[in-house]
């Protein structure tokens, strides 16, 4: 069994659909300068909703340890929120290295590994092919779609299954209950398990 949840950015709603779901990633920032304007309103109707809350950074090249520290302060996050790193092509067709996602990832656990999990989210081609040392911190949310949700076409472990954009970013998580995913994180909403 796994359990459903959305992924939203300041291009949807702030009353994104909650019923039926058990979790939310929320984009809270990239580069070393953007902010999503809604994240805090995002945030809000997600924590109301009791999910488990995720941000995610949009990851470009260089001034690794800047985004990092962008990242850790301009996200809405609070202890056993989930926190990701989003590897993927930049709009002009470049990304980061390997070698910049994994010292991102490292940095970020620096700054706020203590109560947070540390992820990655790429696509099925960067895993498989630009990725070089299988390193997704603490866990991998790839996307693939086009298969069914829960389905993805690799080999390794994953948690989390971005598998449609329609009506939004749609997920499962690979977790028998919500429960288990708030043991994963080590609470919710800043509670420890």
């Amino acid at each position: 069994m796994t359990i459903k949840g959305y992924d939203v950015s300041a291009f949807q709603d702030a009353n994104f659909p909650t019923k039926g779901t058990s979790f939310a990633f929320i984009k809270g920032t990239e580069g070393r300068s953007y902010v999503n304007p809604k994240q805090k309103e995002q945030t809000a109707h997600a924590r109301a909703a009791d999910l488990v809350v995720g941000f995610y950074h949009f990851l470009h090249s260089g001034h690794i340890k800047e985004q990092a520290a962008h990242f850790a302060e301009g996200s809405a996050s609070i202890e056993y929120d989930l926190l990701v790193v989003d590897w993927e092509s930049n709009s002009d067709g470049t990304s980061a290295t390997c070698a910049e996602k994994d010292s991102f990832i490292a940095e970020v656990k620096r700054l706020r590994g203590s109560n947070h999990k540390i992820g990655l989210y790429c696509n099925r081609d960067f895993w498989r092919h630009r990725d070089t040392t299988g390193n997704a911190g603490d866990f991998l949310w790839i996307a693939e779609y086009g298969v069914a949700a829960g389905k993805p076409n690799i080999q390794s472990d994953w948690m989390f299954h971005q598998y449609t954009d329609r009506p939004l970013d749609t997920n499962v998580g690979n977790f028998a209950s919500k429960a288990e995913l708030v043991a994963f994180a080590g609470g919710i909403n800043g509670v420890q398990n």
